[in-house]
């Protein structure tokens, strides 16, 4: 990010999709989410196998960072808008998906609800969440972990494939 005064809340997304064209789904969505994420950075592009359910095709990932002076609910909104506009259809936890965007940090915020959880309560078992946002915010603090991404990277059993791609060039 630039050294200009920057204004709002910190975010962290993930970004993944493993059907159709994943690489163009993943620039769409980054590209919508620019809309209320004025400085919005994303990693590079990393391949990586499914977790769960294994009998799917591999995902292409990438985190995005930036400021927000939007709501979670207007994020959450502006989501559910780009899983719709990219045909993201209803399928089992862990399934394949046209694109899936989970909210990963939100400033120092902690929520519990049916709908969303942020933390992500997840993110620091899964190397495929920690590796790309490691690469562009590795001081970023997990507000319940009270450690750097970067540390909850090096601490993480997640031994899954993951294969990096410099297609970032082309977000």
């Amino acid at each position: 990010m630039n050294n200009e005064l920057q204004y709002g809340v910190p975010i962290a997304l993930s970004l993944g999709a493993n059907l159709g064209d994943r690489l163009s789904a993943l620039k769409y969505a980054i590209k919508r989410m620019s809309e209320i994420i004025p400085d919005i950075v994303s990693s590079n592009v990393y391949e990586t196998e499914p977790i769960g359910y294994t009998d799917q095709p591999a995902f292409l990932n990438c985190a995005c960072i930036g400021h927000t002076e939007s709501s979670i609910d207007e994020v959450l909104n502006l989501i559910h808008v780009i899983h719709g506009e990219l045909h993201r259809k209803a399928r089992p936890k862990w399934h394949e998906r046209e694109i899936d965007i989970d909210i990963l940090l939100f400033g120092d915020i902690t929520i519990e609800t049916d709908q969303i959880s942020i933390p992500h309560p997840r993110m620091h078992e899964r190397a495929f969440v920690l590796k790309p946002l490691a690469e562009i915010a590795p001081r970023m603090i997990h507000p319940k972990k009270e450690n750097t991404i970067s540390e909850l990277l090096v601490m993480c059993n997640d031994d899954s494939e993951i294969v990096i791609h410099t297609l970032s060039e082309e977000l």
